[in-house]
């Protein structure tokens, strides 16, 4: 931004920044960019999944899903999708790691996919837990190797099922929300 002097002809550039101690003492009292549920989602729900998540009031279709276990549908195409894993379902999937890799490029092909982990990340890494399946070092280098060789697919350690299904249904209505309003697009665009 340019600004004049006061006292004499010209003018300077003027900037602007922030401390770290002046964004934490700042909280932001503004909407979202994407506010939640405009209207209902329409949520598939995979056929193949015993205990679904819930979805409240919104509008759900139990059908086989070719890939992975939760959709969001907009104009009959898919337009997010959920790829659900328990923590026992993680391990055995880890087992047998390529099939594991073939899935999640898979997934990557949808603009809006992520992986929900019923668990904590720390859950891995505990012998206590994984147990005769590998150890601890093992696991840490399976789970890093996920995110680098799929860098565009979120993997999210929920910590629990609610909160992996609180965390995918705000998921979708943020995917609802941004495909409703382009201007959106404009955000994600100055933030990158």
């Amino acid at each position: 931004m340019r600004k004049k002097y006061k006292t004499k002809d010209g003018d300077y550039e003027q900037i602007f920044f922030r401390t770290q101690q002046g964004i934490n003492q700042h909280r932001t009292r503004g909407n979202l960019s994407l506010q939640p549920k405009l209207a209902d989602l329409e949520v598939v729900i995979d056929s193949n999944e015993r205990y679904p998540w819930k979805f409240g009031e919104h509008n759900i279709t139990r059908q086989n899903l070719s890939v992975d276990d939760y959709a969001l549908m907009l104009d009959n195409e898919i337009e997010a999708i959920v790829e659900r894993k328990t923590f026992d379902n993680m391990l055995s999937d880890i087992a047998k790691i390529q099939v594991l890799h073939q899935q999640l490029t898979e997934l990557s092909t949808y603009r809006h996919a992520a992986v929900v982990i019923e668990a904590q990340y720390g859950d891995f890494l505990s012998s206590d837990k994984i147990g005769k399946y590998s150890s601890p070092a093992h696991m840490g280098r399976a789970l890093a190797e996920l995110s680098v060789l799929h860098p565009n697919l979120p993997i999210i350690y929920a910590g629990n099922r609610k909160e992996a299904n609180h965390w995918s249904l705000r998921f979708f209505e943020a995917v609802l929300k941004k495909h409703n309003d382009p201007t959106n697009d404009a955000i994600a665009t100055a933030v990158a």
